[in-house]
């Protein structure tokens, strides 16, 4: 039986957080459950872009320091970090307000930046993964996520945030050998099942939905959850945003996997009750996922069914992180014509789908665009 408790919360005020956390950790059997005194601990924030926690794109400042707390109490020697797609660990942690925190604290920033290659036997999808230092020279893991949309994978809550144990120069690596939704999941699961973090809790007091991870719109959820299982906390997301997470690639695998549960049967609920945070205004994709597969009659298929990033050129600066993120070469999204005063291109034979440019764009101008064939196919459906 998987435990998940759920606290509500209803601002970033530092005592009403620290507040909270310690309640939920209670509920869960307190800190000295889940780590040792002196055990060197990693806190793993979401670090996706250099955004202010207004913003709602990062783990907020208040949770990774209420949760510092709460573990530096129990005795624990903490450091923190993550690999952020493009930018530095150490310009994501100024800008987002973690960095400051965990100054306070006296947290030092762990090694994300290097990595090396270690073996997974169980792996679902790689066998070989290449981890960053900071994650590999700790004796556990705490996991900070936070709740938003995703245009890959739904939503990007417990699971989806351990892509960070990945140093950015390899990301794209992982998103040219995976193109597909579902093999990219698996290759998710396997870093959860490598890491095994201790413990996960997501910041939820406010997220973001629409055009996530990155360029949607900050929506007061009011909560923090926390679990040791990863798949029963998302899970848990999927029923207050009426979202099946059957439609959901890691919460599907992973269940599979053994990662964890999302059976409502086999799983404890503690704290508030869950059905006091059901949203079902959230804003999020809830139709089936329509993966790519390389290749031949696939290609054909995926231009008129899976759905393609698409740039307006009213709020694009032209700043080029769309081309500089493109895993693909050559580029999928370029300044094809040559002319950087306009906003790039797309050729989307080269676009795999990984939406890494929609993910990381500073400006929200793109967003995922559904072809008219798989409109006119959900409106047959439904007629």
């Amino acid at each position: 039986m998987s435990k998940v408790a759920i606290v509500r919360c209803e601002s970033y005020d530092y005592k009403e957080v620290l507040t909270a956390v310690k309640r939920g950790m209670d509920l869960l059997g307190g800190a000295t459950k889940f780590v040792n005194k002196s055990e060197k601990i990693l806190l793993k924030p979401n670090f996706l872009a250099a955004e202010t926690p207004e913003k709602c794109c990062t783990t907020h400042p208040a949770v990774f320091k209420a949760v510092g707390e709460v573990f530096q109490a129990a005795g624990a020697d903490l450091s923190y970090g993550d690999s952020p797609a493009f930018q530095t660990p150490e310009t994501v942690a100024k800008v987002s307000g973690v960095g400051a925190a965990a100054e306070e604290l006296k947290i030092p920033l762990a090694d994300f930046k290097n990595g090396r290659n270690v073996v997974f036997e169980k792996a679902l999808q790689n066998k070989k993964l290449f981890i960053a230092n900071g994650a590999l020279d700790c004796d556990g893991v705490i996991s900070l996520p936070k709740l938003k949309t995703h245009g890959f994978q739904k939503m990007t809550c417990c699971i989806k945030n351990q892509f960070g144990y990945v140093p950015a120069l390899r990301k794209g690596e992982f998103h040219v050998k995976t193109p597909s939704s579902v093999d990219f999941a698996k290759m998710l699961v396997d870093l959860n099942m490598f890491i095994r973090p201790r413990l996960y809790i997501l910041d939820g007091i406010k997220a973001m939905e629409g055009n996530g991870p990155r360029g949607g719109t900050p929506k007061s959820m009011n909560v923090i959850i926390l679990s040791e299982d990863p798949v029963a906390l998302d899970a848990t997301v999927c029923s207050m945003i009426g979202l099946d997470p059957a439609l959901v690639p890691t919460i599907k695998i992973g269940m599979e996997a053994g990662l964890g549960t999302c059976d409502a049967s086999q799983i404890e609920y503690l704290g508030d009750p869950l059905n006091s945070f059901k949203d079902i205004s959230f804003v999020v994709d809830r139709k089936p996922l329509r993966p790519f597969v390389p290749g031949g009659m696939a290609n054909f298929m995926k231009n008129l069914l899976v759905p393609r990033p698409f740039i307006n050129h009213d709020k694009c600066t032209k700043c080029g992180t769309c081309v500089r993120v493109c895993p693909v070469s050559p580029k999928a999204v370029d300044w094809h014509d040559g002319k950087k005063d306009r906003p790039p291109s797309y050729k989307y034979e080269r676009c795999i789908r990984c939406y890494c440019c929609q993910e990381l764009c500073p400006e929200s101008a793109i967003s995922l665009k559904i072809p008219l064939l798989r409109r006119l196919i959900g409106d047959f459906q439904k007629a």
